[in-house]
């Protein structure tokens, strides 16, 4: 069963624009905070983690958000194995979807874009973007940029870079959709346009991205005849 999230309310915060258009050639979505809310269940994965190796009190769930689990890993213990850990991680992740919610307007959104001018650029790998997008009945892309596809993850501009290639599109040419700080400064160092959505973070928190939305509820997309994607902000 699918279950959406209720439209927010704009954060007073949001900087009030008129609306606006934008052309691009391709999309460059992430997933967590964009498409999907999973969250809770990757906060309980972490803590989870975190009780197995007795770091309760120690570990804060701050520092996993918007990085890839091995970056996370490397730098919480650089003693263990990062590829044994991230397969823990992967395993409880599998048992655990509660609280998996669809981010408002993410289903229209998808369903007015041609299938081959967009994909996903994730910190989290082929294994859980696949079981999420599968639990909550979202199309997955043919071409995909999950953590193990790159050597750098966000916020090096790596992901992003890889992602137009698959596209066959010049950075300058793609949209990327983002919610986090590490996700705004990977699209912005890869020569993309960037959009925020204040799904997770503040406006000011993702200061560096080009133009802001509260929800893809605000975001509309035709394409051209000539070829362009026509993404219409309502901000």
């Amino acid at each position: 069963m699918k279950i959406r999230a209720s439209p927010p309310g704009v954060p007073s915060s949001v900087k009030q624009m008129p609306s606006l258009t934008v052309t691009v050639r391709g999309i460059l979505f992430d997933m967590d905070g964009v498409l999907i809310s999973s969250t809770g269940a990757d906060e309980r994965c972490w803590l989870r983690w975190a009780k197995h190796h007795g770091m309760e009190g120690t570990f804060s769930l701050q520092s996993t958000h918007g990085r890839r689990a091995l970056d996370t890993l490397r730098a919480l213990r650089p003693d263990l194995d990062p590829v044994v850990e991230q397969r823990r991680l992967e395993d409880y992740d599998a048992e655990d979807h509660s609280g998996l919610i669809i981010l408002p307007g993410v289903e229209t959104l998808l369903a007015s874009l041609p299938a081959d001018r967009w994909t996903i650029v994730t910190s989290a790998t082929t294994r859980l973007l696949e079981g999420r997008l599968n639990y909550a009945g979202l199309p997955i892309p043919a071409a995909l940029v999950p953590a193990e596809k790159v050597v750098h993850g966000k916020p090096h501009p790596e992901p992003y870079l890889t992602g137009a290639e698959l596209l066959g599109f010049a950075p300058a040419d793609c949209l990327v959709i983002e919610d986090s700080p590490a996700g705004i400064a990977s699209g912005k160092a890869a020569g993309c346009k960037v959009l925020a959505v204040l799904s997770s973070h503040t406006q000011a928190e993702l200061a560096g991205a080009d133009w802001f939305v509260a929800s893809l509820e605000q975001v509309s997309i035709s394409a051209q005849p000539d070829g362009t994607l026509s993404i219409r902000l309502d901000i």
